[in-house]
């Protein structure tokens, strides 16, 4: 009633009846999960308390849910005790927290935190495992197939970061920095781990700041030159086309599951206003799925005052119209560029030496 009290997550069962609420109260980091039934939207009486800096991630047959919290503050200390001893736990719906199972503890490690996550197919928990902020991780999984199955040791160390994205069968793929800083893709099969990492997208000169994978693809999206690049590649790292932006801007995006058929990104440049496409991962078609409504052309750029510009006016796609006594002391870059007779662009030759390849002559 006072408003202090938040949704800070949720997670949808597979089979879409049931969902867990994380509920935060008054801003602190603790959790409390409540389930729903989603048809009816009546709670139900299962409630999970002191969880912090974990996901919720359910079992492939909605029986139950993963989580990792801390041993119950004493009275008072709830919010000025030191955290440890970080413990996954299984919570079978229907049951009282007291009866949830341990999966995965580390008593002679307090300090190490756990992120549990089932994999898209169900057959594994893959946990990775934290000390402090640093981007590091040690990985641990267990096979959720195998009966009385324990938890396995797959990357120990806290040598570098690595972001599982994923599995196909027993090959898990990660991001990592391993002797790549801007970043590569790897595999490794967990049923042969000693046959060590293969890997499947090598670093490259941009960074890689994210990679998916979507409809039996890997989406690998880099930084170059301060815009987005986007590249789709097979499952064996194979480049199959550059996706085509719609212009020099951030691209972001680009989830979904392995099933999926089509993702979907946002994009946005100096000039156009966030917009969300909807991209056919197979054949590379896209189309606008959702567009901002603005009250001017972005395609259009006018200058009409009585000043002047020092710089690069960069409008590869744009007509732009100088007017009014405007000067522009630099370069325009543009689609088609008109001025009255009362405007001037004073070209700055030493420009030309820092023309990229493939962009449009700079006009005058």
């Amino acid at each position: 009633d006072d408003g202090t009290v938040a949704l800070a997550g949720y997670e949808v069962s597979p089979d879409g009846k049931l969902i867990a609420l994380a509920i935060q109260d008054g801003g602190s980091d603790w959790r409390t999960i409540r389930v729903h039934d989603v048809a009816s939207g009546k709670q139900l009486d299962d409630e999970v308390q002191w969880m912090k800096f974990s996901p919720i991630t359910w079992a492939a047959d909605s029986s139950g849910f993963y989580y990792a919290r801390y041993p119950e503050p004493a009275e008072g200390e709830a919010f000025t005790s030191l955290n440890h001893d970080h413990t996954v736990y299984f919570h079978t719906v229907g049951t009282t927290q007291d009866a949830d199972q341990v999966v995965f503890a580390t008593p002679d490690n307090p300090d190490w935190g756990m992120g549990p996550v089932v994999t898209e197919d169900g057959g594994y928990l893959v946990i990775t495992i934290w000390k402090g902020t640093d981007a590091r991780y040690q990985v641990a999984y267990l096979d959720l197939s195998a009966e009385d199955a324990e938890p396995v040791l797959l990357i120990e160390g806290f040598d570098n970061a690595y972001s599982f994205l994923g599995n196909v069968g027993s090959r898990f793929y990660f991001r990592t920095d391993l002797e790549a800083p801007k970043g590569r893709l790897v595999s490794i099969d967990v049923a042969a781990p000693d046959a060590g990492w293969t890997e499947v997208i090598a670093e490259r000169e941009q960074v890689l700041q994210g990679v998916s994978l979507v409809g039996e693809h890997i989406v690998a999206g880099y930084l170059r030159d301060a815009r987005s690049e986007v590249r789709i590649h097979d499952l064996e790292g194979e480049l199959v086309r550059e996706v085509e932006l719609p212009g020099i801007g951030s691209a972001f995006g680009f989830g979904g599951t392995m099933d999926d058929a089509e993702t979907f990104y946002s994009f946005s440049s100096y000039n156009s206003p966030s917009t969300i496409y909807r991209y056919d991962v197979a054949s590379g078609e896209q189309s606008v799925f959702k567009a901002s409504e603005v009250d001017f052309n972005p395609d259009d750029v006018s200058l009409d005052s009585n000043a002047k510009l020092y710089g690069t006016i960069y409008a590869p796609n744009a007509w732009v119209q100088i007017d009014s006594n405007y000067e522009v002391f630099g370069a325009v870059i543009a689609r088609r560029l008109t001025l009255d007779s009362f405007s001037f662009v004073h070209f700055d030759e030493n420009l030309i030496e820092s023309r990229q390849e493939g962009l449009p002559n700079y006009l005058t």
